[in-house]
């Protein structure tokens, strides 16, 4: 690296995270389930999908922008919310100035170790992120602080089904981290002198609590506590998130749909967008790549909703791919942490240069002066490549 804290690709990105994180940190960034099929074919499939250039033609400028739920976007990408972002002491604060600086939205997890107030006053253009976690007076609780912090959205995640277990072994996470634990984890931790050196300067330890799921007046709980109250909730219904939907009121965007008959119900339920996720393959191990799904559903849904896809995005290219298959925006969720265990705010801001970079020259190479002439016709899709789930009429 010659000291260089520049990188050219998520892929060094991803090498430089797990040079200076300690292995335990790492793995809960890599994280997906069982024997990882889902987190491997998410970023396999954009692979198979190739590109149509066309040889004369192209425009000289090119506009990349575009909107996600009346919100401007510099270019078509939102940073994913994912819990606890301890690769860094600045964490979700640092990516939402990341975010800011280059004119993109950042959605904040509720499992976040930042405060919302602290990341909207970093980046005033974010989403909250809930699950559905706890009761319907603490959920309406939570929306009521997220608005008041001025979130622009609110993401609903649904897409959870507690599967445990992984081949290659899951990271030991402590509930929380104190003197006594960071001793423990020392042969661990001992050897990435970089990222202890951070949180010297910054006088802190990793914080592992959910301040956003802090009660009023009480203390915020450690992500496992929030994770328990997660598990024990009962699981939604339709009318649970028309519920969420009209008691926030607001541009509402639903998590996780991989079916086409989920598309249509989550129409009827009034959802603003819905974002095609498959949770970055920390779910049901061996669900199909989420841009094999797009297709089916945007064609089903995208004249009513907006339609966003994550899962697997790593380039650029992947970006195009995934608006030539009917996504309005994609969301990145490892990427960016990856350039914030790297770089800290300017590795995430990193990260972005290199996706819209990527992006910008697949406009130009397919002869399109902005991203919303982007149609299949600009891809070679191998036959059987899409995939239709749920094709049966919804069932209320």
């Amino acid at each position: 690296m010659g000291g260089n804290p520049w990188f050219e690709t998520v892929a060094e990105a991803q090498r430089r995270a797990r040079k200076r994180l300690p292995s335990t940190v790492y793995g809960a960034l890599v994280a997906g389930s069982e024997r990882g099929r889902t987190i491997d074919a998410n970023s396999a499939a954009f692979a198979e999908l190739g590109f149509a250039p066309r040889v004369v033609g192209h425009h000289a400028e090119r506009d990349l922008s575009t909107t996600v739920l009346g919100v401007p976007l510099s270019f078509p990408v939102l940073i994913s919310p994912t819990g606890v972002q301890a690769v860094h002491p600045d964490g979700e604060v640092a990516v939402a100035r990341a975010a800011k600086s280059r004119g993109v939205v950042m959605g904040l997890s509720s499992f976040a170790g930042k405060p919302v107030e602290e990341v909207a006053d970093a980046q005033p253009d974010f989403f909250h992120q809930l699950y559905w976690s706890g009761t319907r007076a603490t959920m309406t609780q939570r929306m009521d602080r997220a608005r008041a912090a001025g979130a622009r959205a609110l993401i609903v995640t649904l897409d959870w089904s507690f599967s445990h277990g992984r081949d290659w072994g899951s990271p030991a996470i402590p509930d929380r981290l104190d003197l006594r634990t960071m001793l423990r984890f020392a042969p661990d931790v001992l050897p990435h002198p970089r990222w202890l050196l951070r949180y010297a300067k910054s006088r802190t330890l990793p914080d592992l609590s959910v301040p956003n799921l802090r009660p009023p007046g009480g203390e915020s709980p450690t992500f496992f506590g929030a994770y328990e109250e997660w598990m024990r909730t009962a699981p939604p219904t339709w009318e649970d998130v028309e519920w969420l939907r009209k008691e926030w009121g607001g541009p509402f965007l639903l998590k996780g749909v991989t079916r086409v008959d989920d598309a249509k119900r989550a129409v009827d339920a009034g959802v603003s967008a819905l974002s095609v996720s498959n949770h970055g393959g920390n779910n049901l191990d061996t669900t199909p790549a989420t841009v094999r799904v797009l297709p089916a559903i945007a064609d089903a849904v995208g004249s009513q909703i907006e339609v966003l896809l994550d899962g697997g995005v790593r380039r650029g290219g992947d970006v195009a791919k995934a608006l030539a298959l009917g996504a309005r925006a994609v969301l990145i969720g490892r990427a960016a942490l990856w350039g914030l265990a790297a770089n800290g705010q300017a590795g995430v801001e990193n990260v972005l240069d290199i996706l819209r970079g990527g992006l910008d020259s697949a406009v130009l190479g397919l002869g399109h002066s902005t991203v919303h002439e982007l149609t299949p016709d600009d891809l070679v899709i191998p036959p059987g490549f899409p995939l239709v789930l749920g094709r049966a009429a919804p069932v209320a």
